[in-house]
C-alpha cells in the first residue's frame, strides 16, 4: 500500500476522534458552560448534520480544485473549527466550531475514497479505501477514550487543542506524500449530478443510512443499556466503548479484504449477521459477559459493510464518483441521526433501554432487503443486455469473428 493512504488514515484518525470524543466530555462541556445534557447534545446532533449538509456542498464547491489541494483545504477547515472549539468562550461558539470541523467530515471521506482507489491497482481498490478507514475505527480504540481521559484530568479543551495539531500533522502528510490527482476532465455538477439518476447508488446509499443505523441505534444508548441492565460500572463504559472500537477495526479490515473478491455476499453475511446479533442483543444485555461479546460483534459486522458499500458507490456512480461517494459518507451520519432518534422513542415510550436494540435490529433488516434488490435488478439488467445483445447479432457479426486465412 503508498505511504499516501498513511496520511490520509492519519486525517481519518483525527476526524474520528473528534467526532466521537465530545459523547465522553458531555458533562464537562455542559458543567463549564452551564447547560444541560440535553443542551449539550447539540454538540452531536450539530455535527451529524453538518456532516450531510457539508458532504455535497463542499465537494460541489471544489469540483474545479485538485483532489490534493481539496483534501489540504478540507483539513484546514477542520483545524480551523477545532482551534474554535478548543477557544469558544460561549456555548454557541463552541457549537459553530463543531459545525466548522464537521463540514470536513464528508467530503474529505469522499474525496479521500476516490483517491485512494486511484492509487492501487482495481482488484485492490476496497482494500486502499478500508485501509483509510482504519484511521477511523483506531480513532475510537485510542483516540476516543484517551482523549476523554486527557479531558476529564486537565481539560476538555486540552482535547481538541490536540486534536487539532492531529489535524496539522494529517495536513502536511497529505501536502508531503498525496501525489498530485487532478480531477478528471469536463467533471461538472451536472455529471456529478447525473449518478444519483442510477437506482443501484441510491439503493447503495439507502444501504448505507439502514446499515450503519442499525449499529448506532444500540451503539447511542450503550451508557444506560450496560450500566442499568447489564450491571456494569459507569467506568466501565469507556472501555466497553473500545471493545467496540476493535470490531470497527477487525470488521473494516475483514470488509477491505473480502469485498475486493466477494463484495455482495459480504454485504448479505454482514447485514444479515448485524440483524441477528442486534435481535439477540436484546436478551445479551442481561448478562455482562454476552453484552461485551455483543458489543464487539456489533461494531464488527457494522463496518465490515462500510468498504463495500463505499466500493460500490464509486463502482456505480459511472464516471462521476466524487460527489456521490461524499454523499454516501453523510448518508452514514444521517443513517446515525436517524436511529438514534428512533432509539430515543421507544425508550421514551417505556419499552427498555435494550428497546433500541431491535430496532437496530429492523433497520438492519431492512437493509439486507434492499441488498437482496440490488443484486436481483443488477441480474436482470445483465439478461437483458446478453438478451439484446444475441439479437442484434446477425451472420456478418458472426462472419466477422471467422479467422481469414491468406
Amino acid at each position: 500500500m503508498p505511504l499516501a493512504l498513511l496520511a490520509l488514515a492519519v486525517g481519518a484518525f483525527g476526524i474520528g476522534t473528534t467526532e466521537f470524543v465530545v459523547m465522553g466530555l458531555l458533562p464537562e462541556i455542559a458543567g463549564d458552560y452551564g447547560v444541560s445534557i440535553p443542551t449539550a447534545g447539540l454538540l452531536v446532533t450539530g455535527y451529524a448534520l453538518g456532516v450531510v449538509v457539508g458532504a455535497p456542498l463542499l465537494t460541489v464547491l471544489g469540483n474545479k480544485v485538485s483532489r490534493k489541494r481539496m483534501l489540504m483545504l478540507l483539513m484546514g477547515l477542520f483545524v480551523a473549527g477545532n482551534i474554535l472549539s478548543a477557544i469558544a468562550p460561549s456555548f454557541g461558539v463552541m457549537v459553530t466550531g463543531r459545525v466548522i470541523a464537521s463540514l470536513a467530515h464528508g467530503s474529505f471521506f469522499g474525496i479521500g475514497s476516490v483517491v485512494a482507489a486511484g492509487l492501487v491497482a482495481p482488484d485492490r481498490k476496497a482494500g486502499a479505501i478500508a485501509t483509510m478507514f482504519t484511521g477511523l475505527t483506531v480513532a475510537n480504540i485510542v483516540g476516543v477514550p484517551l482523549g476523554t481521559l486527557i479531558g476529564q484530568a486537565v481539560g476538555w479543551r486540552t482535547t481538541f487543542a490536540i486534536v487539532a495539531a492531529l489535524g496539522v500533522i494529517g495536513l502536511l502528510g497529505i501536502a508531503r506524500l498525496v501525489p498530485a490527482m487532478p480531477g478528471p476532465e469536463g467533471t461538472h455538477l451536472r455529471r456529478e449530478l447525473k449518478a444519483f439518476r442510477n437506482p443501484q447508488v441510491l439503493l447503495a446509499m439507502a444501504m448505507t443510512v439502514l446499515g450503519f443505523g442499525g449499529v448506532f441505534a444500540a451503539i447511542t444508548y450503550i451508557a444506560p443499556m450496560m450500566t442499568e441492565v447489564a450491571g456494569y460500572s459507569d467506568g466501565a463504559v469507556t472501555w466497553l466503548l473500545v471493545l467496540f472500537g476493535v470490531g470497527m477495526f477487525l470488521g473494516n479490515l475483514l470488509g477491505g479484504r473480502l469485498a475486493d473478491r466477494a463484495l455482495m455476499p459480504l454485504l448479505y453475511g454482514a447485514l444479515g449477521g448485524l440483524a441477528i446479533v442486534l435481535a439477540l442483543f436484546t436478551l445479551a444485555a442481561h448478562n455482562k459477559v454476552l453484552a461485551a461479546i455483543a458489543v464487539l460483534l456489533v461494531g464488527a459486522l457494522g463496518f465490515a459493510t462500510v468498504p463495500p458499500l463505499q466500493k460500490r458507490v464509486l463502482d456505480q456512480a459511472h464516471g462521476a464518483p466524487t460527489l456521490a461517494s461524499a454523499v454516501n459518507i453523510g448518508a452514514f451520519n444521517l443513517g446515525n441521526a436517524l436511529a438514534a432518534w428512533l432509539g430515543g422513542l421507544v425508550i421514551a415510550a417505556g419499552l427498555g433501554y435494550t428497546a433500541p436494540n431491535w430496532v437496530g435490529a429492523v433497520l438492519a433488516a431492512a437493509a439486507l432487503g434492499l441488498a437482496f434488490w440490488s443484486a436481483a435488478l443488477e441480474r436482470r439488467a445483465l439478461a437483458t443486455a446478453d438478451a439484446s445483445g444475441a439479437a442484434t447479432a446477425g451472420p456478418s457479426d458472426t462472419d466477422a469473428r471467422i479467422p481469414v486465412h491468406h
